[in-house]
């Protein structure tokens, strides 16, 4: 269900990776949204401290995230610790390399496209997935999510680079990440070297999909309908294609050795359990209106 939003007054927050990877784009969304809106005030958080500061001191004015996916997940995740999602709809304008996530939600591609969006579009409430350290997922949650090795420490990388804002400290942690990258010894190509299948129990609201007798060679968890999502484990098969086993539910238990998953635009771990639980319609992302005759948002 949409509901149209209301506040005219728009808080725009740029993300400095949006800024440093597509200046143009920022530009262009920023004058967008300026120009259709009663009200803007454009924020520049060069922190994670003075984005959530900014968020936190938003009053009545509606935000709008330009920035990539790990900026979305940001902004969710710090109204969801302070709950306070249930009254504060999120508008997006994608810029930058990760906008996978953002396209799945149905925002659309392009500066122009996505900002009006933000101006004529309606409010949707979104479905979360929750973890009990209060982590969400906005997404999809996979396992495992990379072979492992330098591709981790790369990753690790990235996120240190999410927030430079020219600090000597930064670039230090920088370079020590490009560093471990480039000592770490080359992945051998022989098959004992690659990553073995995982054993791992998934529980879907209790009841065993998986157990640790049955090796998988992956997970995934997707979004569904009316508070519920998608689980599906593929066993590691010799021979003919095994057969996947699906199933739906509001509570996810998955437990075994050390595992890492990535849910959206980050990988997380190593844990030896982690359960997630649907918030059903816990947050509100603003999106185009449908056409006549389109019922894809619902």
């Amino acid at each position: 269900m949409a509901t149209f939003a209301t506040s005219d007054q728009l808080l725009v927050v740029i993300d400095p990776v949006a800024r440093r990877t597509d200046g143009e784009a920022v530009r262009i969304a920023k004058d967008v949204l300026s120009g259709g809106a009663a009200h803007t005030k454009v924020c520049l958080p060069d922190s994670p401290e003075e984005f959530a500061r900014v968020l936190e001191r938003r009053g009545s004015r509606r935000p709008v995230v330009i920035g990539d996916d790990r900026a979305l997940v940001r902004a969710v995740s710090l109204l969801h610790r302070r709950r306070e999602l249930a009254g504060c709809g999120l508008s997006v304008v994608p810029v930058g390399a990760a906008q996978a996530l953002a396209r799945s939600l149905g925002i659309p591609a392009g500066a122009v496209a996505a900002a009006r969006a933000v101006l004529d579009g309606a409010e949707r409430r979104m479905d979360l997935l929750v973890d009990e350290s209060d982590g969400v997922v906005l997404g999809a949650l996979r396992i495992p999510p990379l072979t492992g090795g330098a591709e981790d420490t790369a990753e690790a990388g990235r996120h240190v680079a999410d927030f430079d804002s020219g600090r000597p400290w930064i670039r230090t942690c920088q370079s020590l990440v490009r560093t471990l990258v480039a000592a770490r010894p080359a992945r051998s190509s022989s098959p004992a070297a690659a990553p073995g299948p995982s054993r791992l129990r998934v529980e879907v609201d209790g009841v065993t999909l998986v157990d640790l007798d049955q090796p998988l060679e992956a997970l995934s968890v997707t979004p569904g309908d009316s508070g519920k999502v998608e689980v599906e484990a593929r066993p590691l098969s010799v021979g003919a294609e095994a057969t996947p086993l699906l199933a739906t539910g509001r509570r996810i238990t998955v437990s075994g050795p050390d595992f890492r998953y990535r849910a959206d635009a980050a990988v997380s771990g190593p844990v030896r359990r982690r359960t997630w639980t649907v918030w059903e319609g816990a947050w509100g992302l603003t999106l185009p209106v449908a056409s006549p005759g389109d019922h894809s948002l619902g």
